[in-house]
């Protein structure tokens, strides 16, 4: 059985909280000294290396593709390197499995490589490994929570189960939340390897919680996205505006999910704010 469909309810509110970029202060140095590099290095791209990690941040971190998982951003940027530096061999194989695996993994692409020879996923493994290892040597310190996220989620775990919904790597976020001492104030831990973020969402729905019950808190599109397919409320975390969101959330956002005011006008102002946030 799987964490989820072992798992219980145990209050009547639910907040879901993504980690990286939304809880955990770790999107920017992953993309940055990790994620980029990464691609460059595995592709050969050192002569277009300033453009292309440019164009890598504008897609994963300051745009509506903003958190858009690791291989769909792969797929997305090496489809303009194709078109505007040099060809990539193979790449329609790896585009095709970005937009059609049911599973979006490392261990979903060595199946995939498996079944069919393909120097795209090979590579395509290839670097998301290195991508791993470059932020398992990532300083420690470097690796902190946004200022605040420790109060709001003790609070919010006093009168709401909390689940960790993130696409991340699961032992990088196991990891991280065990140092900072937040998985204390977490009940169920969901990453990479369980499901998408509205599958994981819509599992927790079946333990008996109603969505005008149900928040997601994230800082990206996709969280917004997972929300909206369940029928449940979203907080956004500001990109740069990350403390301040926090704050909010503990003082103002908390209360009304719990008195049930959530819905409606401040819902809106919060979905409005997000999407002027990544234009």
């Amino acid at each position: 059985m799987s964490r989820l469909s072992k798992y219980k309810k145990k209050k009547e509110f639910l907040v879901c909280v993504d980690s990286d970029g939304c809880a955990m202060d770790t999107m920017d140095i992953k993309h940055f000294r990790c994620f980029g590099p990464c691609m460059v290095e595995e592709w050969g791209l050192k002569q277009w290396e300033q453009e292309i990690l440019e164009r890598w941040n504008e897609i994963n971190l300051y745009t509506m593709t903003r958190g858009i998982n690791r291989f769909k951003g792969l797929s997305m940027a090496l489809q303009e390197i194709d078109r505007q530096y040099r060809p990539i061999e193979d790449l329609d194989t790896l585009v095709q499995w970005a937009q059609t695996s049911p599973e979006l993994s490392n261990a979903a692409l060595e199946s995939a490589i498996g079944r069919r020879e393909s120097v795209s996923l090979k590579k395509a493994l290839s670097w998301s490994q290195a991508v791993n290892a470059s932020i398992n040597h990532l300083p420690e310190d470097e690796k902190r929570p946004f200022e605040g996220v420790k109060e709001a989620l003790a609070c919010a775990h006093e009168r709401a189960d909390v689940a960790i919904v993130s696409s991340a790597n699961p032992d990088a976020v196991l990891e991280e939340w065990e140092r900072f001492g937040l998985l204390e104030h977490t009940d169920i831990v969901l990453a990479q390897d369980a499901g998408s973020k509205a599958f994981c969402i819509r599992e927790l729905l079946k333990a008996g919680y109603t969505e005008e019950h149900v928040l997601m808190c994230g800082d990206a599109p996709g969280d917004l996205d997972a929300a909206r397919q369940n029928g449940v409320f979203y907080y956004p975390i500001l990109v740069r505006r990350e403390k301040e969101s926090w704050e909010e959330f503990r003082e103002t956002a908390l209360e009304k999910l719990l008195n049930g005011s959530y819905g409606g006008a401040y819902q809106q102002e919060k979905i409005d704010t997000f999407l002027d946030n990544l234009k």
